[in-house]
């Protein structure tokens, strides 16, 4: 039977820049392992459940797209009384897909209801593109970390020897020994030769390796990964690291190769590395080496770690198990919102992700996962769209690299609050905002002055104090004296003492600062810093620090607003704002070094009219976007200001683990300078910085109302957390912590460690509580 809407369908093989979505359902967490398969759409690849949810048919009609691959994945039967196959030589062998799975294909026609043929000469090569094609999920990992690939001297001066084709028969083996994959071209000789052994049975006798140290030649390329897009592994090995080559085109040409006539054949280097890295696995037994058991469930649902990836479950958990969220979110009756692009939409993704936790219907030991001691867990669920899309565009949460846990966490506050909330549905990280008050008085008038800001979260600094050396064998490790949340809460609403020059009295003698609630939100988050200083270099240290599990009032840290008896400071005239002037011989002496006006003129307002300090200025911003095309523009800000915000600073300041706000504020207070910067910030642990709009405050709510309640008492009780354990926060490894109610004893509860995709009972969560790096305080 012929179908009408195959002949009419303009159906072509995914290019390398379209994504493919194969694997799991762009609107729910179904996937090609359940019963009825995954449908991809043939026309836009998208990916829709073909079970009792039907996103493929509900797709289908809204964008007429009825022609589908079905695919259907089923775990292979394993034999265990069959002999271990003879190995003939030394390999690292690695299980693929297609030894642990049978796929089924299935062409349809969902408008006309009746099976295509996928052998059919329309059909064949798209389907043959779209199983050939890395998944979303695997594509995306790629692109995050190929950005993070340059090009190198060697390669920008490299001379090729003279043009000559290479026969296809030449390219057959290396040049050394027999093997016929792991092929590296040598770009400036055209020699070819076998690389080095690889993670996963790639074999590799090193020889283009061997041919480098013999030639000098330092740019080879992996003929089996070159795509007709222009890609490739490119690898220097004078450099000895992955490389981007912006004219492979040519220099392949050179020898004959053409890309349009190239096929991918080969796993990357990034592909393998990626595989590799979503091994590793972590303990999850007690000391005594009892293992944890494993929880299922509604709400007990693991997120799987799709490589560094871990501060984003660790977060996700904390916050979709918050009633803000889970009500905002977990909509089971609701119709999920009709887009184009599913996989590209905010409010999607936060329910799919959503649906995945709480509905139950993923959280169920697999039988694959049973492991020595007859333990299984579930297979979890992996995020890879949400991820994608919350770091789209972010300089940092687009790549594979581990971050910080409360940034990403301040990161989605933003997206989120800026993102629409339509249908009455309203905006969940309002149930974490609240007001904080700033008193400022006089020391010499004794006036005050009060304002107002609207945060999301506050920082505690936790004191350090060192605890005498210890004897015998623990003598090399270093302990600090535990503290309590309420020391550290103390120490963040107590008053200090600030430089200023009294606006009402003049006096020199400074002011008292204090901040304490004005209001209080139904989610408290608080970060612990917890950082000092080991030669030179900022690192995370474990503090213990002593949180109850019983509720706890912070009623004493309320603010009491202007009293009767004091008076207000007088209003600060606004700023006028101030002219400048570029010294003519110094604007023509660096016009003269072929710099745009513009550029020009903004160097000498943030140096001061210094032409010396100007040109320092021009060569630290030289790649800076878009500072040619508008004329300066003076803010009311001090000179300086131009480069106390450059965003370099403050994502180096980051790296050593301090906020945007407080490195901010440290830039400004110390007119941008480095070293000065970071002597203000462990000066003043306690200021919070300064907060904008690319900051991590809030966003002003829309009603007159602020946002959060100053009744009383307000009692709090700890939530969940997200631990870390590592010396950096860009490093090592999070998890988190839930409070959940107790099966057995509806009064009460039980914490649940959340580990990745394994979510077990958890143990010791005393001694967790101690080294958590971000609370979620729940009011009661």
């Amino acid at each position: 039977m012929t179908c009408p809407h195959l002949e009419a369908a303009n159906l072509s093989p995914p290019i390398l820049s379209q994504s493919v979505y194969r694997e799991d359902c762009t609107q729910c967490f179904d996937s090609l392992d359940d019963a009825d398969g995954l449908d991809v759409c043939l026309q836009c690849f998208n990916g829709g459940c073909a079970g009792e949810r039907a996103h493929s048919r509900l797709h289908s009609v809204l964008r007429s797209h009825p022609i589908i691959l079905n695919i259907r994945r089923t775990r292979k039967r394993v034999i265990r009384d069959e002999p271990p196959a003879k190995m003939s030589k030394l390999a690292i062998a690695a299980e693929t897909d297609e030894d642990r799975f049978d796929t089924a294909l299935k062409a349809r026609c969902l408008e006309c209801d009746i099976d295509l043929d996928i052998s059919g000469p329309k059909l064949a090569p798209v389907i043959s593109g779209v199983m050939k094609a890395n998944t979303f999920s695997r594509s995306e990992e790629v692109k995050a970390w190929e950005q993070e690939l340059a090009s190198c001297e060697h390669i920008l001066l490299m001379q090729q020897a003279e043009s000559r084709k290479i026969e296809q028969r030449t390219l057959g083996h290396c040049y050394a020994c027999d093997l016929r994959e792991n092929l590296w071209l040598c770009l400036e000789c055209g020699n070819l030769g076998c690389g080095r052994k690889q993670m996963g049975g790639v074999d590799g006798n090193s020889h283009a390796l061997a041919h480098s140290n013999e030639s000098s030649h330092g740019v080879a390329v992996k003929l089996g990964s070159i795509t007709p897009e222009g890609t490739a592994d490119i690898y220097c090995y004078k450099c000895d690291d992955e490389r981007v080559d912006e004219n492979l085109g040519a220099h392949l040409a050179h020898w004959g190769i053409i890309l349009a006539d190239r096929e991918k054949t080969e796993k990357s280097l990034t592909e393998m590395q990626i595989e590799q890295n979503l091994r590793w696995d972590f303990s999850m037994t007690t000391e005594d080496g009892k293992e944890l058991k494993p929880l299922f469930g509604p709400g007990l649902t693991g997120l799987k770690n799709l490589g560094n990836s871990c501060y984003m479950a660790s977060i996700m958990q904390c916050l979709m198990d918050m009633p803000a969220f889970r009500d905002r979110y977990y909509r089971p009756n609701d119709d999920l919102p009709v887009v184009d692009d599913p996989a590209s939409d905010l409010e999607t993704q936060l329910r799919k992700v959503a649906d995945g936790l709480w509905s139950g219907r993923y959280s169920k030991p697999d039988s694959a996962l049973t492991n020595e001691n007859g333990i299984a867990h579930q297979q979890g669920l992996a995020p890879s769209m949400l991820k994608h899309l919350i770091g789209r565009g972010h300089a940092e949460f687009s790549t594979m690299r581990q971050q910080d846990a409360f940034e990403f966490l301040q990161h989605i506050f933003k997206i989120i609050t800026r993102s629409k909330h339509e249908n009455a549905l309203s905006d969940p990280t309002k149930a974490f905002r609240f007001v904080l008050e700033q008193r400022l008085q006089c020391l010499s008038c004794k006036k005050v002055k009060y304002s107002t800001n609207e945060q999301d979260s506050i920082f505690i600094d936790v004191p350090l104090e060192k605890l005498p050396a210890a004897e015998g064998e623990n003598a090399q490790l270093e302990a600090y004296r535990p503290v309590t949340l309420k020391e550290c809460l103390d120490n963040f609403t107590s008053a200090e003492r600030v430089e200023l020059t009294c606006t009402a009295c003049g006096s020199k003698d400074g002011y008292t600062k204090q901040s304490l609630f004005k209001t209080f939100p139904d989610t408290l988050v608080v970060n612990a810093r917890k950082m000092t200083v080991i030669n030179w270099v900022p690192v995370k240290v474990d503090v213990p620090v002593i949180v109850p599990d019983e509720p706890f009032h912070l009623d004493s840290y309320l603010a009491k607003g202007q009293q009767s008896n004091e008076e207000l400071l007088p209003e600060e005239p606004e700023p006028q704002t101030p002219s400048f002037v570029p010294n003519d011989a110094a604007l023509a002496q660096l016009e003269s070094f072929g710099f745009h006006r513009n550029r020009c003129i903004k160097a000498l307002y943030a140096a001061e009219n210094s032409a010396e300090q100007a040109a320092a200025w021009l060569f630290d911003h030289i790649e800076d976007p878009n500072v040619d095309d508008s004329p300066l523009v003076i803010d009311g800000q001090s000179s300086g200001a131009a480069s106390t915000a450059d965003p370099e600073k403050i994502e180096l300041l980051g790296a050593m683990g301090f906020a945007a706000p407080q490195a901010k504020k440290a830039l400004k207070e110390t007119g941008g300078d480095m070293e000065r910067a970071v002597e203000w910030l462990f000066s003043h642990p306690d200021d919070q910085g300064e907060y904008d709009d690319e900051g991590t405050s809030a966003a002003p709510t829309t009603s007159q109302d602020p946002p959060g309640t100053a009744t009383l008492p307000a009692l709090f009780q700890l939530q969940s957390i997200a631990c870390h354990k590592g010396t950096s926060i860009h490093a090592g490894h999070y998890v988190a912590f839930l409070r959940k109610p107790n099966i057995e004893d509806a009064s009460g509860s039980t914490w649940v460690l959340f580990n990745d995709e394994k979510v077990v009972e958890a143990y010791e969560v005393e001694e967790m509580r101690k080294f958590a790096y971000v609370y979620f305080f729940s009011r009661c």
